[in-house]
């Protein structure tokens, strides 16, 4: 049985940071991540731009060096596995939280697929890139829907459904379209995201003016099958031939660790987890939360930017706590 301070829950840049912030104050850690280093940054696009500028997604005080003004999805992964080495973080990499446990003493057992922790406190930074939102709609389960994009050549000279119109779906529609593929954009709103990156909304709105992208709006998807899509518009019913549908519908945390744990959530569609923002606390005492878990089903809030402050408030906390 190994025993820490500190039981990280999430081994992306956040909770990397997380692992820092424990290091150097002086706290014992583990950080237990059920895929590989940055595992949701790995399963981004694989030609992905941050919108962030690489000074905005520094850690640990290593400067981040780029090509590009926006840093690329390789450069963010080479970035993040050189601070892991630089700071020898104690990360334990494809090993899954399978169960956690509050134990008499206040300590936690925390159950993976592969060891058995303890520890005094727990850190979720899971993310929330792992649980799609889904369509609910027949045929969704079919093998030509996807919620998740890597390359565009794939879908080349193909009869392509991509439903959002946010960041994600329009960089799926626009790279798609540019290797050949015959691009249908299906969107719940009148008009193409406001959050869209200020290069690429331009780009996408010319492209629906102009025919070579189909757009439905104020429209949803009813029904799937093998050679078709069924789209519900503000006009009635229309049916397309399809090959593929990119469901680029959003993601949503693990709610499942932070009801485990007793997390309250809000009774809202949002899910918003309680937690103390000076401290990062939740209700349970000695379990805190980092990065954008934090905003539940509101996953526009957090980003790396913005909550790489959490790992020092947090270890700030403990810290106070235990009076060392």
């Amino acid at each position: 049985m190994t025993q820490f301070d500190i039981a990280i829950i999430g081994g992306g840049p956040i909770g990397l940071a997380c692992g820092i912030a424990a290091k150097q104050a002086g706290l014992s850690y583990v950080i237990l991540e059920k895929g590989c280093l940055t595992n949701s940054l790995y399963n981004y696009p694989l030609n992905m731009t941050f919108f962030s500028t690489p000074e905005k997604l520094e850690i640990g005080n290593v400067p981040f060096m780029s090509l590009n003004a926006k840093p690329t999805r390789a450069e963010a992964l080479e970035y993040y596995r050189r601070v892991t080495q630089l700071h020898q973080l104690n990360v334990r990499l494809f090993e899954a939280v399978t169960s956690t446990e509050r134990l008499p003493d206040s300590r936690f057992s925390i159950t993976t697929s592969k060891n058995i922790y303890q520890a005094t406190n727990i850190i979720i930074s899971t993310g929330f890139y792992d649980i799609p939102v889904l369509l609910n709609v027949t045929g969704e389960h079919l093998p030509k829907v996807t919620h998740y994009y890597k390359d565009p050549h794939f879908y080349a000279f193909q009869k392509l459904v991509v439903v959002g119109a946010n960041n994600s779906s329009v960089d799926v529609a626009l790279e798609t379209w540019r290797k050949s593929a015959d691009v249908t954009m299906v969107i719940r709103d009148e008009e193409i995201g406001t959050r869209v990156k200020y290069w690429a909304r331009p780009d996408i709105i010319n492209r629906i003016k102009e025919g070579s992208i189909k757009a439905y709006f104020q429209s949803s998807i009813t029904a799937i099958t093998e050679k078709t899509v069924t789209i519900q518009t503000p006009d009635g019913l229309v049916t397309i031939d399809n090959d593929f549908v990119m469901a680029m519908t959003g993601y949503q945390p693990n709610f499942t660790v932070l009801e485990n744990l007793g997390v309250a959530l809000s009774d809202d569609a949002i899910k918003q987890p309680v937690y103390n923002p000076e401290t990062m606390e939740t209700n349970q005492p000695n379990v805190y939360l980092a990065g954008v878990v934090c905003g539940g089903m509101n996953t526009h809030k957090w980003f790396i930017e913005n909550s790489r402050v959490h790992a020092d408030m947090i270890t700030k906390a403990i810290v106070g706590k235990s009076g060392t």
